[in-house]
């Protein structure tokens, strides 16, 4: 388990980011336009602030980068999808945005860049940009046949897209998330929506868990909303971290990412691997943590991540942080690789 205290700034940081103070989200006038955006990206190349080591436990430190962007839409990213392994990506801002782009990676396999990163704000039926934060507060994103699934809270829903980076339209339809809508806190909603094992007992099938909607036992609403056993369950919830997103490993299991906030302690984020066949109508699914980390190491606000197999065979794990355009925080892509015990 990895844990070191952080400074004040980080103290800042830590309030403004689960607090929502006083910053306001970016919201574009006039017409929805994809946006080309242009990014710079500084390397990071340890994770552990001031120490050379690459091991985390299974994990292994390969690089980062340290996002920005002059244009006043960019940031507030809370969930992203590779659509081409380690390179080419969509993702849901959660004031409201698609974005897409491309990870670049030098010789040594470590990320480099971003490319051709463009966003494109939310529409409702008649293609007219939505303003209205609470209606497009996006935070989980599952991708699969040309198909965006997105997860939304304060107005609860799962809505599915047709995927076109040239010109994102309106849902085309909404699913039954199964989870009672009044055991959804308004602002603890879907976070991860990610398919299952396409090769196991759900059958590739959708799955979603909130971030910290609670039934009477204090763990965590989830549902499998699609394959052959369709149902709610939950996911134990171990100490004070909120789930931020998910993605199932080839061998059936659910990886979390989770994050946690204390003014003792500041912000943390967690990675968990939830036991494959405990994702089962009916059970409380639980599994042990891979790692822990605190403003010591190089994390932010983290609230993206994903799964992928590198070109060497390499279990890939990614994850982003949302700056929710604050001054005090980061945009951050982190890299790893996951071994296997």
């Amino acid at each position: 388990m990895i844990f070191l205290r952080g400074g004040f700034r980080q103290m800042l940081f830590a309030v403004t980011a689960l607090s929502g103070i006083a910053f306001a989200p970016a919201i574009a006038a006039g017409p929805s336009a994809v946006e080309p955006v242009q990014v710079s990206a500084r390397p990071i190349t340890t994770f552990n602030i001031g120490s050379a080591d690459k091991q985390f436990g299974l994990l292994e430190f390969v690089g980062g980068l340290e996002m920005n962007s002059t244009t006043r839409d960019f940031g507030a990213l809370s969930a992203f999808r590779f659509v081409k392994p380690g390179s080419d990506f969509i993702g849901v801002a959660d004031t409201g945005f698609w974005f897409f782009g491309s990870i670049t990676h030098d010789a040594d396999k470590r990320p480099s860049g971003i490319q051709n990163f463009r966003m494109q704000q939310m529409v409702d039926e008649k293609g007219r940009p939505i303003d209205r934060k609470w209606e497009v507060d996006a935070e989980g994103l599952a991708v699969k046949d040309g198909i965006a699934t997105v997860g939304f809270e304060r107005d609860h829903r799962v809505a599915q897209f047709k995927i076109d980076p040239s010109n994102m339209m309106a849902p085309f339809k909404q699913l039954n998330f199964l989870v009672p809508a009044r055991e959804l806190r308004q602002n603890r909603g879907f976070e991860t929506v990610t398919h299952a094992n396409p090769n196991g007992q759900h059958e590739g099938g959708l799955v979603v868990v909130s971030e910290k909607s609670l039934d009477k036992a204090g763990n965590i609403y989830a549902a499998i909303i699609e394959g052959p056993h369709k149902g709610v369950f939950t996911v134990k919830r171990n100490g004070d971290f909120d789930i931020t997103d998910g993605a199932f490993l080839p061998d059936g299991d659910l990886l979390l990412l989770e994050r946690s906030f204390s003014m003792a302690g500041g912000v943390r984020m967690r990675l968990r691997r939830i036991y494959g066949e405990s994702v089962e109508k009916g059970a409380v699914a639980d599994g042990p943590v891979l790692m822990e980390a605190d403003m010591g190491y190089q994390i932010d606000n983290m609230e993206g991540l994903d799964v992928w197999t590198r070109d060497d065979g390499a279990l890939m794990v990614s994850l982003i942080s949302d700056d929710n355009h604050s001054i005090l925080q980061r945009n951050l892509y982190l890299e790893f690789i996951l071994h296997q015990d």
